[in-house]
């Protein structure tokens, strides 16, 4: 948590009222009478004896913490001394914040520098959190005891630095879902619009918890997803299929300009999600802006595997995915040469798909490769990596044994939790404690929209990049039976990261800078995180990014030699891709394809 200015003397103008209790209590009666139906309607259908028998299934330690746990109480049961120090600094911490709070009830002037919550923490943006003493005094006792939880771990000598992330991780998972913002009588603005409906808000609460939760299953919308099509409101860029196999469709898009770039563009999205994350809508799409500054642009759209593509190895991607594009586009365009784009896990099967195309003597059919959000050196992957130990991949293993995938909510579940606050409890006010619909958001309808992963592929995946890092070794995994070895690359390379990525931390991105050869190298750094940082159009001037004319060994060194340009990287992309654009040609017309974009490929929900 970080501290904020002074504002020592309280408010003349604090708005919010205290509740008349007899008007609340009145109000929560009448929503428990409206809501008793409903609940008694829920347990008339999952409340039976079968229903309940899931809970015995259910994982409660799925990031297997236990030990972590134990073994941190027992290093402080051997040397309590910082332990105890930890908590005489928060009894004092806790006494100074108690006399200051006495202050500000009093309207007196506070001695010491309130607690603020971290930059980018919207849970307290209501005006009573400064401005009323009540809810400044819980916000800030509620602070403070976040600090001492996270202080106490990181003060305990012994414990490995995968285990005290791991405790920082969980424990910051209980104390967002403690956070007093998520709990209606210490929440002004649940207090407020209670007393304003009379109670109607929880019972409309109510209801929309009652429609979330499916077989006894809670699963909480974040968006209006009738608010979307594809192909009619998102993912509208003009395209037809023009290939499809078992592992994907091929989509070409119509040129918008005169003139292209001799050198078609092939754009290789993660099959974690679903490609339309760069098509979400016009004036807000890569695809469509990359179309408008004269690339032919081909996109590939993964399949959503269901258990009879069980078997599909992570070479299955490249050999059906790359290569066959790759082959499909020099034979629609008569290019020799094509320009890829990489993104996050595309990136990743870009670069071992260089690795085998060098090692055959066809690496000259990628004019030049572009890295976003990609991952190469799996060492420092960030909190992905906190729940792929070897008794978690285990349990994954069976449940992708048992379904033949990994069902993508699974997927999603795990990058919730790794911003909780923002897709689980951010969704819970909302959707029931306020007792509104959420609001239609394009983006969080394709973070819902998610997609299943074949079991032989996963498991290849997670256990040798993630868990034993073993792309950056030469010859420390095969595709086809040829060793990927990532030091002979020497395509042209542009890779674009973002600062506050959380999936793919910046500074372990760029270590997989180093791991290929040759000179001709670009690293950028947006701002932002994973998605915001690479979906930012020019237009929205946005936001900033970084470059380095040079490639140090240490990310830091490069930061801190790097020139900030405000806006978006797009057009400084565009200009160093260009210069592989092979002159211009008479724009390309799509024929007519297998069907029109988006395809069926995307549109697949399982």
């Amino acid at each position: 948590m970080t501290n904020a200015q002074n504002s020592n003397k309280p408010s003349d103008e604090q708005a919010f009222k205290m509740p008349d209790p007899v008007a609340l209590g009145q109000a929560l009666v009448d929503a428990y009478e409206k809501a008793q139906p409903l609940f008694n309607d829920y347990i008339g259908k999952y409340g039976s004896a079968d229903s309940m028998d899931q809970f015995s299934s259910i994982d409660f330690d799925p990031m297997n913490v236990q030990d972590s746990y134990m073994e941190f109480l027992d290093r402080i049961a051997k040397d309590p001394s910082k332990f105890m120090e930890v908590q005489a600094q928060h009894a004092q911490d806790w006494m100074n914040l108690w006399q200051d709070s006495i202050n500000k009830f009093m309207g007196q002037t506070t001695e010491h520098t309130p607690i603020a919550p971290e930059k980018g923490d919207r849970r307290f943006k209501a005006p009573e959190w400064q401005e009323n003493a009540l809810f400044d005094f819980i916000k800030q006792s509620y602070l403070l005891t976040c600090n001492h939880m996270e202080k106490t771990i990181e003060d305990v000598d012994g414990l490995s630095k995968n285990k005290k992330e791991k405790l920082n991780f969980q424990t910051k998972l209980f104390t967002d879902a403690m956070s007093p913002t998520n709990f209606m009588m210490t929440n002004p603005e649940v207090l407020n619009e209670t007393m304003k409906t009379g109670g109607q808000n929880l019972v409309k609460g109510f209801e929309n918890l009652m429609s979330d939760i499916k077989d006894g299953k809670l699963n909480i919308r974040t968006t209006d997803n009738t608010a979307f099509e594809l192909g009619k409101n998102i993912a509208m860029t003009k395209g037809q299929v023009v290939h499809q196999n078992d592992m994907m469709q091929l989509i070409q898009y119509e040129p918008t300009t005169d003139k292209v770039h001799k050198t078609p563009l092939l754009i290789i999205p993660p099959w974690i999600n679903k490609y339309y994350i760069l098509d979400l809508r016009p004036g807000n799409s890569l695809i469509e802006w990359a179309v408008a500054q004269g690339h032919t642009v081909f996109v590939i759209s993964w399949v959503n595997p269901d258990a009879t593509l069980a078997q599909k190895q992570f070479e299955n991607y490249m050999n059906e995915g790359i290569l066959e594009s790759l082959t499909q586009i020099e034979n629609i365009t008569g290019e020799a040469q094509t320009n890829a784009v990489g993104y996050c896990l595309g990136g990743t099967l870009l670069a071992t798909t260089l690795s085998y195309l060098t090692q055959n003597k066809q690496d000259n059919r990628i004019a030049s490769a572009t890295f976003l959000t990609t991952l190469l050196d799996f060492e420092h992957a960030g909190d992905m990596k906190l729940f792929l130990d070897d008794a978690q991949l285990d349990v994954l293993d069976e449940m992708m044994d048992k379904h033949g995938v990994l069902d993508g909510k699974e997927m999603q579940k795990t990058f919730s939790l790794m911003r909780a606050n923002d897709l689980i409890w951010s969704f819970v006010v909302n959707n029931y404690l306020m007792g509104r619909e959420p609001f239609p958001f394009d983006l969080l309808y394709w973070n819902d929209d998610c997609t299943n992963m074949p079991a032989a592929m996963h498991r290849f995946y997670l256990r040798n990049m993630y868990q034993d890092n073993k792309l950056i070794e030469a010859g420390g995994i095969d595709v086809n039976d040829t060793p990927v070895d990532l030091s002979i690359i020497k395509t042209p390379r542009h890779f674009i990261s973002a600062r506050e990525d959380h999936i793919a931390p910046w500074k372990a991105t760029y270590e997989g800078v180093g791991l290929m050869s040759g000179d001709n190298v670009t690293f950028t750094l947006a701002a932002s995180g994973h998605i915001a940082g690479v979906v930012n159009p020019p237009v929205k001037n946005k936001y900033c990014y970084w470059t380095n004319d040079k490639i140090p060994k240490a990310a830091d060194e490069w930061l801190d030699n790097a020139e900030q340009h405000d806006g978006s990287w797009w057009p400084a992309w565009d200009k160093w891709v260009s210069d592989f654009g092979g002159g211009e040609v008479a724009a390309r017309k799509v024929g007519k394809g297998i069907e029109a974009a988006p395809g069926s490929y995307v549109k697949v929900r399982r």
